[in-house]
Formats: structure tokens, C-alpha cells, sequence
């Protein structure tokens, strides 16, 4: 059939049918937004990523990703998956690449092994937000909370390096009875949320997007670069140097998925954030352009 080529693959796994679920579309210049935004919602997988050719020559190449209802300038998954695949279909080889979207120029190192490193673009942090609005639209209650740390209470903010997620940290048990409840976070302004529980150097998490026709994510790579902005922030990661950390997701969702990432912090404030992940293709095919929508 006439259309455009495009693969699935798992991403954040070391198996397929695991981790979180993509589509890769080749050919994205000769696509209008509109027709973007119809294919994602064909695929309705959290999101859908464009490739096109660079409009930079300090890029490699360029995406648009998109999940069912908005574009989003990045997202993580769709990041690291569009780098492998491409490698993978000889538009580059294996090496450092740097990846034009709508959060500017981020850098990636490819690995013909089929995984990528992403770096987040320059971090932010909100301000501290109070846990009890938080607590109650994931359906969770005080003594769920988990915001102890060496420096005093760690507080529930904003944190990212491109998207900005919200970070709440509980006890581990609480996450198998999170039940995210859109309404409420909306209003209590958490309509992206990661719900995690820390130990040493891993998270347990549950990513929820009120926003997205997907509720929860079963890997999200966005906010991984941003929950190592919030352990630096909130004491549990050392404030100089670079420390590595591990993001265990997707497992309530039975789509277990593993993001392997480091920090890197100067004076207590994060500096730069990495998410590793590998990807495994599970179909391919071409798919119909629909009418141009203007």
C-alpha cells in the first residue's frame, strides 16, 4: 500500500513487549500537523514521533512527537526510541547525534547494541508544594507520605529537563493503591505527577499525565531526568559530581520497564541529567496519510 513507513518498538526494556510502547513515523516532512495529529491518535500509544530532516546543521535530525490529543516540544521515550530506530534503518550510525525538537538541541549517544543516552535539556525546580492536595488525588493519605531526608522534610515540587513533572515521594507499599483521580489533580495543580518510592540509589514509579489520553506511563523518560533534579534538591543525591540512579516503572501496568540514569550537581543544584534506555522493534509497516488537514 501507498502511506508512510513507520515501526513499533518497546522502549526502556531489555525485552520486547515490555516498557513503553512507540510509533516511529519516517517521512514526517512531507506530513502537516494536522495529519501528525490524526496518525497519533490512529496509533493512540502515548505518543507517536516524527521523524524529519534537520532544520540546523547542528543537528542530526529533528522530531515532532505527539501523543493522541496535543505535540509536546520532548518527551524521553520518544527520544531515545526515534534515535535507535533510526540508527537502526541506516539514517546515522552508532556514535553521538544531537537531536533537534521542540525543547531545542539535545544531545545522544547511540549504541549499536540498540540503546541510547539522552541528555535533558538545563534543568528547572519549582518551589515546594504542599503534600496534602498531592496525597489526596492519588488517593493516598499523610502516613503514605515518605518526605523524610538528612537535610529535613523533602517537599513535593516541580522538577525537569525539558517537561516538568511533578515528584511525590511516598512509602512503597502505598504505590500498588495509588489511584489517580483526574479531577482532583487537575485542581490541585499536579495534572503531571510521578508517584515514587526511594531506596538507596532506585525509585519505584508511577507516572500519571491527566493531560494525555494515556493516564499512566509505563516509562517516562522526561520525567526520570527530572526526579534527579529532585533527589538532588531534596538531599538523597550528593550535591557535587555526578551520582547514578535507577527508575524501576510499569509495573503495575504489568509492562515492566527499567531507566538507567545519572545527575550531575555543582553547590546543591542539579546541572545536567542523562536517561539510558534500550529498544526492541515489534512490527513495521506503512500506514495511510490522512487528508491534509489545514
Amino acid at each position: 500500500m501507498s502511506g508512510v513507513a513507520y515501526e513499533i518498538v518497546d522502549v526502556f526494556t531489555d525485552r520486547p513487549f515490555a516498557g513503553n510502547p512507540l510509533a516511529v513515523v519516517f517521512d514526517g516532512a512531507n506530513l502537516a500537523s494536522g495529519q501528525m495529529q490524526t496518525l497519533a491518535a490512529e496509533f493512540n500509544l502515548s505518543e507517536t514521533v516524527f521523524l524529519l530532516p534537520p532544520s540546523t546543521a547542528e543537528a542530526t535530525y529533528r522530531v515532532r512527537i505527539f501523543t493522541p490529543t496535543l505535540e509536546l516540544p520532548f518527551a524521553g521515550h520518544p527520544s531515545v526510541g526515534a534515535a535507535v530506530t533510526a540508527m537502526r534503518r541506516g539514517l546515522f550510525g552508532a556514535g553521538p547525534v544531537v537531536q533537534e525538537c521542540g525543547a531545542g538541541l539535545l544531545p545522544l549517544t547511540v549504541t549499536a547494541a540498540g540503546a541510547a543516552t539522552l541528555t535533558g535539556a538545563p534543568p528547572r525546580l519549582g518551589d515546594q508544594l504542599d503534600p496534602g492536595p498531592l496525597l489526596a488525588a492519588a488517593g493516598l493519605t499523610a502516613a503514605d507520605f515518605a518526605g523524610d531526608s538528612p537535610g529535613g522534610v523533602a517537599a513535593p515540587r516541580s522538577a525537569g529537563c525539558g517537561l516538568d513533572w511533578i515528584f511525590l515521594p511516598v512509602r512503597r507499599e502505598a504505590l500498588a493503591r495509588v489511584r489517580v483521580n483526574p479531577r482532583a489533580a487537575e485542581e490541585a495543580g499536579c495534572a503531571d505527577l510521578s508517584v515514587f518510592a526511594w531506596s538507596g540509589t532506585e525509585a519505584h514509579a508511577r507516572v500519571f499525565s491527566s493531560t494525555w489520553t494515556v493516564d499512566e506511563d509505563p516509562a517516562t523518560g522526561s520525567a526520570a531526568l527530572g526526579l534527579g533534579v529532585w533527589l538532588v534538591a531534596a538531599g538523597r543525591l550528593p550535591g557535587d559530581g555526578t551520582s547514578t540512579y535507577r527508575i524501576h516503572q510499569g509495573v503495575e501496568m504489568k509492562r515492566p520497564s527499567r531507566l538507567d540514569c545519572t545527575v550531575t550537581a555543582t553547590g546543591g543544584v542539579a546541572t545536567a541529567a542523562t536517561v539510558t534506555g534500550h529498544v526492541h522493534p515489534v512490527a513495521a509497516g506503512r500506514i495511510a496519510v490522512p487528508p491534509f488537514i489545514g
